[in-house]
């Protein structure tokens, strides 16, 4: 197909006009320049490689990282009279050979490929017989080491420079910060000057996050402002979709389960049904939703604790993409903390990626417990700005702080008269006297903090304790059971002793009690003698 491209846009998406930066990078690209765009999800940024691809001379190479999100774009394109297909593994005999009789006469007009399929040498060289018009490398943070999606073949791509120098290269993604858009930039030969970056404001997705409390209770009266609406809840573990898929069932909801664990057949059914039925609830991990192309989905939430803001704004961004209001919704607790940092440093990462990886997980439990606008916080961490934006909790009800000093210099105490190597349960047990058994054989009845906490309930230490965590005053002990110790910061924090506000836990939407409310009143400095006996021999 080589035509305008404006007439393509009417005539194949049904749209008089481009919208935001679509004309000007449609533009760049059909005067042969190369091009990075970053565009938020529901952007519009696959108009930006499919456009030019099909109005340029030659057939469009498009590299995609699943077999499943290039099936899905290349049904939408071909059910829109565009000559488009795949080239993966699931194709045999019969049907690759008619396909490349396709590519070879020119009869295709965009081609989708994997990475591991295009850098093999026998389909360079057949490339190579070919006009292309372009090559858009799609989900292009996965090339970088600093993305949250890294894979190594996508690293592989710059061979793509020789291979076709003179060949317009686009580089597309909606998640990248700062590091990863540099190294995307520098990897592919790119130059800032062909960099196109859109924004990531979704101003339509409401944010939500809240601690774990009961959490399928949390998510049933989530739920309930969303009865006949399609959407989206992610688990980290396949057992966990199953479960939750079965008791949404129960409660009524159409729920399916997705996991990269399920039978090939009956993981494509259920998404089938998930894109062209309504009010259908998925009920997956990870491996739900790259590219997936639903624009009604009126929700996301998050029964678990994603990976990294990067992740957590990819997932949640599956929703709204037809600029109607969606909400989101995001729990997490201490264990999810816990078992992502063991992921982590179970990894067979290199240190370096560890520690990247840790400082991604650490900004995202910022984002969990700011007390500022989330919207506000979340586009900072990618570079771009937001007045406060209304359309958040923190913003709709604005979390109450307390001067959590006295607390923290209680905790950490705690933490170092204890050995600094038990966990959050027995930290908080020690601080409000409990009689567990082990607290009595480790002598731990006996130590001046032993009850000294008894100004808050179990939950409200256990969430000053997580917002310990995410400042980076405590850590947790990764190789063994979750021990937690006091970090540096930590220390120098028991010398100091500087002023420090900390959020309020949210009250549980059940047997409300006052206690919490005790965090408010806690305002005036400890008592001396109180401080001496918990602060004695710290470093």
């Amino acid at each position: 197909m080589t035509s305008h491209p404006l007439q393509i846009l009417k005539t194949v998406y049904g749209y008089d006009a481009f919208r935001g930066r679509q004309a000007e990078i449609v533009d760049h690209v059909m005067a042969g320049n190369n091009a990075f765009v970053l565009m938020p999800t529901g952007g519009g940024k696959s108009l930006c490689y499919q456009i030019p691809a099909m109005a340029r001379p030659g057939m469009g190479l498009i590299v995609s990282p699943l077999i499943a999100l290039m099936a899905d774009q290349v049904a939408a394109l071909r059910q829109a009279g565009v000559k488009a297909a795949a080239l993966n593994s699931d194709l045999q005999g019969d049907e690759r050979h008619a396909l490349w009789r396709e590519i070879l006469s020119g009869a295709l007009d965009l081609l989708y490929v994997a990475p591991e399929t295009l850098l093999r040498p026998d389909i360079l060289d057949l490339l190579h017989r070919t006009k292309l018009s372009l090559i858009a490398i799609d989900e292009a943070h996965c090339l970088s080491q600093w993305g949250h999606d890294f894979r190594p073949s996508y690293r592989q791509l710059d061979a793509l420079i020789t291979q076709f120098p003179d060949t317009p290269r686009m580089a597309l993604t909606a998640t990248a910060d700062a590091p990863t858009r540099a190294e995307i930039l520098s990897h592919l030969q790119i130059a800032e000057s062909d960099a196109f970056i859109a924004g990531f404001d979704r101003p339509n997705i409401r944010y939500a996050m809240m601690e774990k409390d009961n959490p399928r209770a949390q998510l049933k009266r989530f739920l309930k402002q969303h009865k006949g609406e399609s959407g989206i809840v992610y688990c980290l573990s396949k057992r966990k979709t199953e479960e939750t898929a079965v008791w949404l069932c129960d409660e009524g909801y159409i729920a399916l389960p997705y996991h990269g664990g399920m039978d090939k057949t009956a993981r494509e059914t259920n998404q089938t049904r998930f894109q062209r039925e309504e009010a259908v609830i998925m009920v997956a991990t990870i491996a739900f939703g790259m590219g997936i192309d639903k624009p009604d989905v009126r929700f996301v939430a998050h029964l678990d604790l994603p990976g990294s803001i990067e992740a957590y704004y990819q997932e949640t961004g599956r929703a709204g993409r037809d600029g109607l209001p969606a909400e989101t919704l995001m729990l997490y607790g201490y264990e999810d903390i816990a078992l992502r940092s063991r992921f982590i440093e179970d990894s067979d990462a290199s240190e370096q990626r560890k520690r990247m990886e840790r400082q991604k997980l650490d900004a995202l439990l910022g984002l969990a417990e700011t007390a500022n606008c989330r919207r506000q916080v979340l586009l900072s961490y990618f570079g771009d700005h937001s007045e406060p934006c209304g359309n958040c909790d923190t913003c709709a009800e604005p979390p109450n702080l307390f001067d959590g000093t006295v607390a923290t210099l209680k905790a950490l105490s705690c933490i170092h008269r204890t050995g600094e190597r038990f966990g959050q349960t027995y930290i908080v047990e020690v601080l409000l006297g409990g009689s567990d058994e082990r607290i009595v054989q480790s002598g731990h009845d006996r130590i001046s903090t032993y009850g000294i906490g008894k100004e808050h309930d179990s939950r409200t230490w256990r969430a000053i304790l997580r917002q310990l965590i995410a400042l980076r005053l405590v850590d947790v002990d990764l190789t063994g059971h979750g021990g937690l110790s006091i970090s540096e910061a930590g220390r120098q924090f028991l010398r100091e002793k500087p002023a420090l506000m900390l959020r309020v836990p949210a009250k549980p939407q059940t047997a409300r009690t006052k206690t919490v409310s005790g965090a408010a009143r806690q305002t005036h400095r400890i008592r001396p003698r109180a401080e001496r006996a918990a602060l004695r021999d710290l470093p």
